[in-house]
Formats: structure tokens, sequence, C-alpha cells
């Protein structure tokens, strides 16, 4: 196939520079937001630049992606609860569903034939399915190739041995030509505790945080509110549970509240909650998604999350103040992050080391959300440059002239 895969360009004759992303999401919404949110930047930066998701998201088709941006949805896997994978749909055994999703990868590098490939957290992509075509562009000597970290993984040692355990490091070695961090190496380092070689550190890029915007469609709503947010929700009903049983707890606690329970929260959860919801008159409103979520952000007057890096990055981007109540399990990302960002002064967090998961720490905390001080009173050089640098390194990878850019 990689003999006659051609370039559009070489049929038209006119060159227009491509960039393809990778991002792998066998669970949660949050490597395809922030695929999106670059893929956005890069595109808006030189409007002769198009770009392409690859995305596991099985809802991948309830966002709008902006101009010159598509989306390719691959065959979706789900993680069982022992930890293995298994075929979202198709009835096919994992090794079967791997091969076709790495297929399917290959053939859209070798046909999109990208000037520049960024992939989210994983080298070698979901159980390896990435290598057959980083070794295709590696081949060819054209596409820069680039590993996207967000600021946390996970704690050093767990980190360690998982990247070991799947070739990572040696992936990162082999086949990049740099690594964006979209965070701050000041607040905090992905790979710290892994074998990372000179070179390859020399190689790696700290971008900042990545900012989101309001979106100019939709309507920012005007009342009081704080906005809960669990993400994706699949491993959200316990902080959806302690708001709910603040909110029972305590019948003169405001502001109201509007939780976003994210399309992954199971529906028997979802039911029990609605229960609730409705029993406290109007208190608590609720919707299951919206994909226009910076929005309710944009009107909060605080946020309730679990920290992940998407909603963290919106928190800072709106200066919002927040409650980050992280889990813990399977991965410690989201309270190393929620820890730091607390050590910064810039959220408040619940921790469950410190025994606050209890209806009366999450009362006294919303009750306290409209005064908190805002994430801009602790001030941060840098902390919200990431899609600025992100797009102004592309178009040097593309030698496109930035004087020349969109304002």
């Amino acid at each position: 196939m990689a003999e006659t895969a051609t370039h559009i360009s070489d049929l038209s004759g006119n060159s227009s520079p491509r960039v393809l992303f990778y991002s792998h999401d066998t669970f949660g919404l949050g490597h395809l937001r922030r695929s999106r949110a670059l893929a956005s930047a890069i595109t808006q930066a030189d409007d002769s630049i198009s770009a392409i998701i690859l995305t596991g998201s099985p809802v991948a088709g309830r966002f709008t992606f902006p101009p010159r941006v598509d989306h390719i949805r691959l065959p979706g896997v789900t993680k069982n609860p022992d930890g293995s994978y298994a075929s979202e749909t198709l009835g096919l055994d994992i090794d079967e569903t791997t091969s076709l999703r790495a297929g399917l990868i290959k053939s859209t590098a070798e046909y999109f034939n990208p000037d520049i490939l960024v992939v989210d957290k994983e080298p070698t992509g979901f159980r390896g399915e990435l290598i057959p075509a980083l070794d295709w562009l590696k081949s060819r000597r054209r596409a820069h190739i680039v590993l996207g970290l967000r600021d946390v993984l996970d704690d050093p040692e767990t980190l360690a041995s998982e990247w070991e355990r799947k070739g990572a490091t040696e992936a990162a070695r082999k086949y990049y030509d740099e690594v964006w961090v979209y965070g701050l190496r000041s607040i905090y380092d992905p790979t710290m505790g892994l074998p990372i070689p000179p070179e390859m550190r020399a190689r790696m890029r700290w971008t900042g945080y990545l900012r989101r915007e309001a979106l100019t469609e939709g309507v920012i709503p005007l009342e009081d509110y704080i906005l809960v947010t669990p993400g994706g929700g699949g491993d959200g009903a316990s902080m959806v549970n302690l708001v709910l049983s603040a909110y029972e707890q305590d019948p003169e606690l405001s502001p109201k509240a509007k939780i976003v329970y994210g399309p992954f929260l199971s529906g028997e959860a979802r039911a029990e909650f609605e229960a609730r919801v409705q029993a406290l008159n109007g208190r608590v409103e609720s919707v299951g998604f919206d994909s226009r979520i910076e929005n309710l952000i944009s009107g909060a007057k605080g946020i309730v999350s679990m920290g992940g890096y998407n909603t963290f990055c919106e928190t800072l981007s709106f200066d919002k103040p927040a409650v980050i109540v992280p889990r813990t399990k399977p991965r410690l990302e989201q309270h190393i992050r929620a820890s730091r960002a607390e050590e910064l002064g810039l959220v408040r967090m619940l921790d469950v080391h410190r025994n606050e998961l209890t209806p009366e720490a999450m009362i006294c905390a919303i009750r306290a959300l409209p005064t908190q001080p805002k994430p801009s009173a602790a001030f941060v050089p840098g902390l919200l440059d990431g899609l600025e640098f992100v797009a102004e390194r592309a178009q040097d990878m593309l030698g496109l002239d930035r004087s020349k850019a969109r304002a």
C-alpha cells in the first residue's frame, strides 16, 4: 500500500500543509478534547493548514469541529473490570480489533501523508497499534513526529513501570522528533522518574497550559450557580454523590448547582442521582452531556471538578474559583495536579488523605466558592501560553511565514 499512496498535493500540484493527530481514547473525553483544541489553534493560525484527528472516542460525533479540521472514528474498545480490553461493539477479540485499528491508522497516514503527526500521550499507541504508521512515516523522512504529553501522567514509579512494559521510552527515542509538554516545568515534570536519555530531553518543549475560549454559539447562563463536572463521568459518581449529599444535608446551601454528569456515567447511577436531584426542588439541576461546556464554565460562580487536564485548563482560562476532588485510582494524575495547584494557590482541594471527602467539608467548600480567590490571584508566568506556542511551533515546522498568520 505504501507504494501506491499518493499525497493529495502530488495530484493537484498545490501543496496544502496538513497535520494528523492521534488520540487513542479508550476511556473518557480528555484525549479527544485536547487534540481538538490543538487542531483548532494550529489551523486558525494559518488558513492553508488542514488537520485530521484519529480518535477512538465513542462520542466524537457529538462534538463540532472547526473549519479545516475533521476526524476519523477508530473502532472503539472498552476496559473490563479486570483491566483487560475488549471491542466496544464489533464482537471481535481485542487482537483483531487492534489490528483493524492499526490498519486504519496506517492507511490514513499513507493517504493523508501529513507534514506533522502529533501523538497524544501514548508513544506506541493503544497496544502498539501506532507502530506500523510510525515506521511508514519514518521511512518517508517527511513528517515531523511529535509526542504530546499532558502536565501529569502518573506517579513516577508507576509510570516508569508502565513505559518499560510498553516499550514507550525506546519508542519515544526512536520515532519522535520533539516532545511537547502541555504544562510548565516549574509546576510538574511528567517524565520524572523515566530513564529519558539526554538527547531526548533536549527535544522537550514546555508549552504552558492550553487556554480555552468561550464559544461564539450557544448561551452563557446569567443566573448564580456553581458548575459540577466530573469530565467524562465514567469515574465521577463519588464526586457527584458528595455534592448531592451536601445539598441534601444543608437546605440553605447556595448557590444552586448545575451538574453535567458526562456521557460515560452509568445509567444506573444516573437514574439514582436524577431522583435525588428532583427531590431538591430546583436547588440542583442536571444534564447528561454538553458539548459546549465552555459556556457553562464561563457563567459559573465557581467549579467543582475532579481536576482532569481539560477541566483544569478551562478553570484557569475562565479564571474560576475551583474545588477539586481528585481521584486516586487507577492513576494519581489528578491528585498530583490538584496538590501542586493548591500549593500554588490556584485551586482548593478536598483530599482523601486529609479526611475531607465528607458532606460537611463539601458544604463549606461550596459556600466559600464565590469569595474564594481566583486563579489569577496566584500569578504564574506563561501559565496559559500553550496553544500560542504550539501554533507557532507548527508554523515553523511547516516553513510558513508567521508574519502572514491571521490575526
